[in-house]
């Protein structure tokens, strides 16, 4: 039982435990990514490229920095790790989506009869 409470008392006073920033910043983060896996239920042709090109690049630039700072934040590298990772799938969504589509309607275009 010691050993639980030091773990405890060691996380709670971590230099990027729950007493600082570091740790709450990250944390509200979470939102902007859960909020992103909502979206997946969303149509494709809803997603914008500008918003999920942002949200991708903030991750891996977030998830690289979070590594090379003192104190390590796991907690920003996981978030934007995962950020990373539902902006990439919505880009493909996105792409898979409208490059089906455009294939789709090219031979209608083609076969169309003209005036």
């Amino acid at each position: 039982m010691a050993a639980a409470g030091s773990k405890l008392k060691n996380f709670i006073n971590h230099p990027a435990g729950p007493k600082t920033i570091h740790f709450w910043a990250p944390t509200f983060k979470w939102g902007i990514s859960i909020a992103n896996v909502a979206d997946f239920s969303r149509p494709p042709d809803k997603i914008s490229y500008p918003q999920q090109l942002a949200v991708t690049a903030t991750g891996v630039i977030w998830s690289r920095f979070s590594t090379q700072i003192t104190p390590a934040n796991y907690n920003l590298l996981t978030v934007n790790a995962f950020m990373a990772c539902t902006g990439m799938y919505q880009l493909y969504r996105k792409v898979k989506h409208d490059y089906s589509s455009t294939e789709k309607s090219m031979p209608e275009l083609q076969s169309s009869p003209s005036s």
